[in-house]
C-alpha cells in the first residue's frame, strides 16, 4: 500500500539550485532504469552538471519545489505559461503523490494564466503519470542528449475552462 502524501509547494528560491540538481540526477539514475540504459542516463543527468546553469534554466521559468517536513522532494518548472519542461521527484518518495501534486499545480497556474492546453514531453518513465492525469500523446520523439539518444513522447491536456473570479 503506498501512502500518498501532500507536499508543500512554494517557488524556486535562488539558493536551491544544488538541491534540485540533486534531486534531478537522484530521480533520473535512480527511478529510469527499466527505460533507459547507463550511457542514456548518465548523458541525462550531465545537464545537472553545471549546477549555475542548472540553476539559472530553472530560474528563467516557473519552478515549484515541492518539500515535505520542510524538505525539498521534487520540483516542476513550466516554461511560457503552457509546457511542462521539468518534473523530477526524489527516488524515495516516488509513487506517494508529489508529482501528482506538482502536476496539479502547474495545470492550475497555466489555467489562471489563460492557457487552454498545457504540453509536455514525457519521458517512458513518466509517461504513465501524464497519461493518468489525462494527456495524450500527440508524438513519439528521439532527442540528441550528449552523445546518446533518448526517446519521449508529446503530450497534451485541454483544460478545463476557468471558472469566473467572485466578485
Amino acid at each position: 500500500m503506498s501512502v500518498h502524501l501532500h507536499p508543500a509547494l512554494r517557488p524556486m528560491l535562488p539558493t536551491d539550485g544544488p538541491v534540485l540538481a540533486a534531486i534531478f540526477r537522484a530521480a533520473i539514475d535512480e527511478l529510469t532504469g527499466e527505460d533507459y540504459s547507463p550511457a542514456q542516463r548518465e548523458a541525462w543527468m550531465a545537464a545537472a552538471d553545471d549546477e549555475a546553469a542548472f540553476a539559472k534554466r530553472l530560474a528563467a521559468q516557473l519552478t515549484l519545489l515541492a518539500t515535505i517536513n520542510h524538505e525539498p522532494v521534487g520540483f516542476a518548472a513550466m516554461k511560457n505559461n503552457d509546457h511542462i519542461d521539468m518534473l523530477y521527484v526524489h527516488p524515495r518518495v516516488a509513487g506517494r503523490g508529489v508529482a501528482n501534486a506538482l502536476c496539479e499545480a502547474m495545470e492550475v497556474l497555466a489555467s489562471a494564466r489563460g492557457t487552454k492546453k498545457i504540453t509536455t514531453e514525457a519521458s517512458d518513465t513518466a509517461r504513465p503519470l501524464f497519461a493518468k492525469r489525462g494527456y495524450t500523446p500527440t508524438r513519439r520523439n528521439t532527442v540528441l542528449v550528449g552523445e546518446e539518444w533518448l526517446g519521449n513522447t508529446a503530450m497534451e491536456k485541454i483544460l478545463p475552462p476557468r471558472k469566473a473570479a467572485v466578485q
